[in-house]
């Protein structure tokens, strides 16, 4: 499944949650926070999934360098966590300026 999340759409930490919230299927006990978003992202996300987030750079702009960073942190680790398993099937992420089509 491929994922993606307009960065012009994301100004808070909220916006994530609830742009990722309604695109994964979160349901109705997620936390929206980020260890809450590592555990979704890390074990309960059917594999495989590519998120793609556009428009990026308005993103950081809006969040902020620090919280963006953490956030792309985050993901690393979660694209990590699913290589070292050795996962066939694996969360992946992409950064794009503008919105195109991943290949």
């Amino acid at each position: 499944m491929c994922v993606v999340v307009d960065g012009r759409r994301v100004s808070s930490e909220a916006d994530l949650h609830q742009l990722l919230t309604g695109l994964l299927d979160f349901g109705p006990y997620y936390d929206n926070n980020l260890a809450a978003l590592r555990d979704r992202l890390s074990t309960d996300v059917e594999r495989p999934v590519e998120l793609v987030r556009t428009h990026w750079k308005e993103s950081r702009a809006n969040l902020g360098a620090d919280l963006f960073d953490k956030i792309r942190r985050l993901l690393d680790e979660v694209q990590a966590q699913d290589a070292a398993w050795g996962l066939r099937d694996r969360f992946t992420f992409e950064l794009h300026t503008a919105h195109t089509s991943p290949a």
